[in-house]
Order: C-alpha cells, then structure tokens, then sequence
C-alpha cells in the first residue's frame, strides 16, 4: 500500500509538470544520512530548450542545485519518500496534494485550488544574487566589470564564483560571536573575496578583513582598491601565512594556499583561537610523498598503482586528516564542495567552527588518526609537525 501511495504521488508530480501546471514540490522531515541537510525544493525549468526538474538542496549554511531529466528525477523522489522524507507538498495550478509518511503509513490529501498562475519555466532569468548592483569601483579595478559598469562577458563565471563565495561565507561570520568580526584571508591574492565580503557585509555590521599576501605590488594594489572605494576597515599587508601574527582573528580563510601553506593557515587560526576556519585546499604533495614511498595495506595497491587514483587518495587522506586534528582542537567540522568542479577542479571546502562539545574523545581521535596514516602508508602529516603532536 505504502509503494502505491508514493506511485500514486509521483503520478501527480508526472501530470502537473508534463501540462505546465506544476508551481513547485517540497520535500521535508529528511531523516537520512547527508548532515545539515534540512529540506528540498523542486520545480521546472527550461535549459537549453530540455525541460527538466530542479532540485535546490538546501543545507545549514549553503544550497546546491542539480538539474534532472525527468527519469533521474522520479527515481530520486521515489527514493526519497520511501526512505528518507516525511512530508512532501506539491501545489500545482489546479490542487495541492500533501505527502506524509509516519512508518509504513501514508496519507495523501488533496486540496483544490483556483486562479493560480503557473510561474515561469526560463532558466536564465535574472538572478538574485548577494551583489547584485555591479557598478562598483572595486569590481571594475578587479577586472570584473567594463567601464560601463556591466560584468565582462569574460569574466561572467568569476562573477558566478564570487556570489557564490559571499553566499557561504556571509552567513558564517555573520554567526561569529564577536561585535566586530576579524576576518584575515591567508594567501588572498587580488582579494576577490575580500572586497566581496566587505561589501556585502559591512553596511550590515562592523567588520574588519585582512589579506595577507606575499607579492608586494597586489598588497598595495589592493590596498589603494580598499582606499578608492571607501573601505575603511579593508587592508592588505605583505608576508608569509606562516609569519603572519594572526592574534585576534576571529575568522581565518585561505582559498587554494598551495599544499602545506593550507596548513599553515589551519595552525594560524588554531593558535589564535578563530572561531572559524575555512579553508580549501590546493595540492596535496606532502602526503602523496609520503604514500608513494610508504608501505600502504595491501588491499590498497590496486587503488594505488594508478597515478590519478592514487593523487585522488592522497587528496582524501589529507583533507580528513586535516579535518580531524581541528577536531582534535575543539573544533566541529564539515567538507563539502562549494563551487562547481566547471570552475575549479580544487573545488573542497573544510569549514571548522570553534565548538567546546568538540575534541573531547582526545584519544579515539587520535586513534582514528594514527590507524589512517598506517592504513595509507603515511609517516607524519604537516600540520600534526605544526600542533606539535
């Protein structure tokens, strides 16, 4: 009975998108296994002349949006409200339909309904995005925007990457604890993210950012970017991220720090006691070193052998490493992709938010740690070198 009730619901789901009636469905109560997942949005849409569904799974701190046809769809919602969903609302042009599923037990109710519109289908509408206003000076300096103010048709995807960078980490410092947040970018470059953070942030709360970067003329390029757009509390300064004296930093970033400069950054905010973390890596040649000339468990060599396999493995074993020594520290962490692999194959984020529930169980951790490393053949990490451990 239970198999015919979400048969029975897809049918609809089926009906009001192939007749355009179809306003959008809503999935709630997850009780799966993704953390922080908290519920789903699906509508339709028209890429590229296809009509297909689209799903925007919405987490604690960020959304991702996959783009179906409708096979792929169907199973995943048939999936979903099988094992994974409570409820489930689909609100069409003609009637709503409620899903909910308490055991075994479903129950469906309809509603009708009248007078309603169906929205529009167009894909590529204008979009709603944290810095919509894009006739700013810091955009033009940064090579983003022509002298008409408009985004480059070159550079529409750095402008995608930018929004999409705000969007995560906004709501992460916004949650800091602090009446005046310090935020340092480790390695920032031409400070991308930095202007963008500043901008979208600052007329909402104090806030100061710090770039720390190596190549003199960007610090002092960004630096008269800062001055000539009115960012009193955005500043550069020149130096290594393993010099830099990070006292007081309330947030510590670093964005494709090549290999053990992300460990580096990681350490920093340890030390300073950050209440946040973020970092995404670049490279992965220390561990990868140590795998290749280490003796991993056998069960692993066919994995191993292949060198794009093993660069995959040695980008695994670093990063959960990394993220189990900030446990290590007090620190709660998740990785996850925050832009599309169509922009950066370098493309993980480790998000670690000072938490004292976390780091208590010192040594499972630490057991976890050293059964990994014998389990891949590592000696020793970079940054355990760094904590002194």
């Amino acid at each position: 009975m239970s198999t015919e009730r979400i048969e029975e619901f897809l049918s609809a789901v089926k009906t009001a998108f192939a007749s355009n009636t179809l306003i959008k469905l809503k999935l709630g109560g997850y009780r799966g296994a993704e953390a922080d997942l908290k519920n789903v949005d699906v509508k339709k849409i028209v890429a590229k002349g296809s009509e297909k569904f689209s799903f925007t799974f919405h987490y604690k701190t960020r959304d991702i949006i996959k783009n179906l046809i409708q096979p792929e769809a169907l199973a995943l919602l048939r999936q979903g409200l099988k094992d994974e969903f409570r409820s489930a609302q689909l609100a069409t042009t003609e009637f709503d339909l409620l899903f909910e599923r308490n055991g075994d037990k479903i129950r469906l109710k309809r509603t009708e309904v009248a007078g309603r519109a169906a929205p529009s289908t167009e894909h590529n509408r204008a979009k709603n995005r944290p810095l919509g206003e894009t006739g700013k000076p810091w955009l033009h300096a940064l090579g983003i925007t022509g002298k008409d103010g408009q985004v480059r048709n070159d550079r529409q995807d750095k402008f995608r990457q930018i929004n999409k960078m705000v969007e995560i980490f906004a709501p992460l410092i916004q949650a800091i604890k602090a009446e005046k947040p310090r935020v340092v970018d480790m390695g920032a470059g031409k400070g991308y993210l930095d202007f963008a953070l500043y901008d979208h942030l600052a007329p909402q709360q104090p806030i100061e950012v710090i770039g720390v970067e190596l190549r003199d003329q960007l610090v002092a390029d960004g630096n008269a970017t800062a001055a000539a757009s009115g960012f009193g509390n955005l500043s550069f300064v020149a130096g290594t991220i393993i010099d830099y004296d990070a006292s007081g930093a309330d947030a510590v970033i670093a964005l494709h720090a090549c290999d053990t400069a992300t460990d580096d950054a990681i350490f920093k905010g340890i030390t300073a006691g950050a209440s946040l973390i973020a970092v995404a890596p670049c490279c992965h040649k220390q561990i990868r070193r140590q795998m290749e000339a280490g003796t991993p468990s056998g069960t692993l060599q066919p994995l191993l052998r292949h060198g794009i396999f093993l660069e995959r493995q040695a980008e695994m074993v670093t990063d959960t490493l990394r993220a189990l020594l900030l446990e290590l520290h007090g620190y709660r962490t998740k990785v996850f992709e925050f832009v599309s692999d169509a922009h950066t194959p370098k493309n993980n984020l480790i998000v670690a938010e000072k938490d004292g529930r976390a780091g208590r169980d010192r040594e499972a951790v630490l057991g976890q740690i050293a059964e990994i490393k014998q389990t891949f053949g590592v000696e020793r990490h970079y940054l355990e070198g760094l904590l002194e451990l």
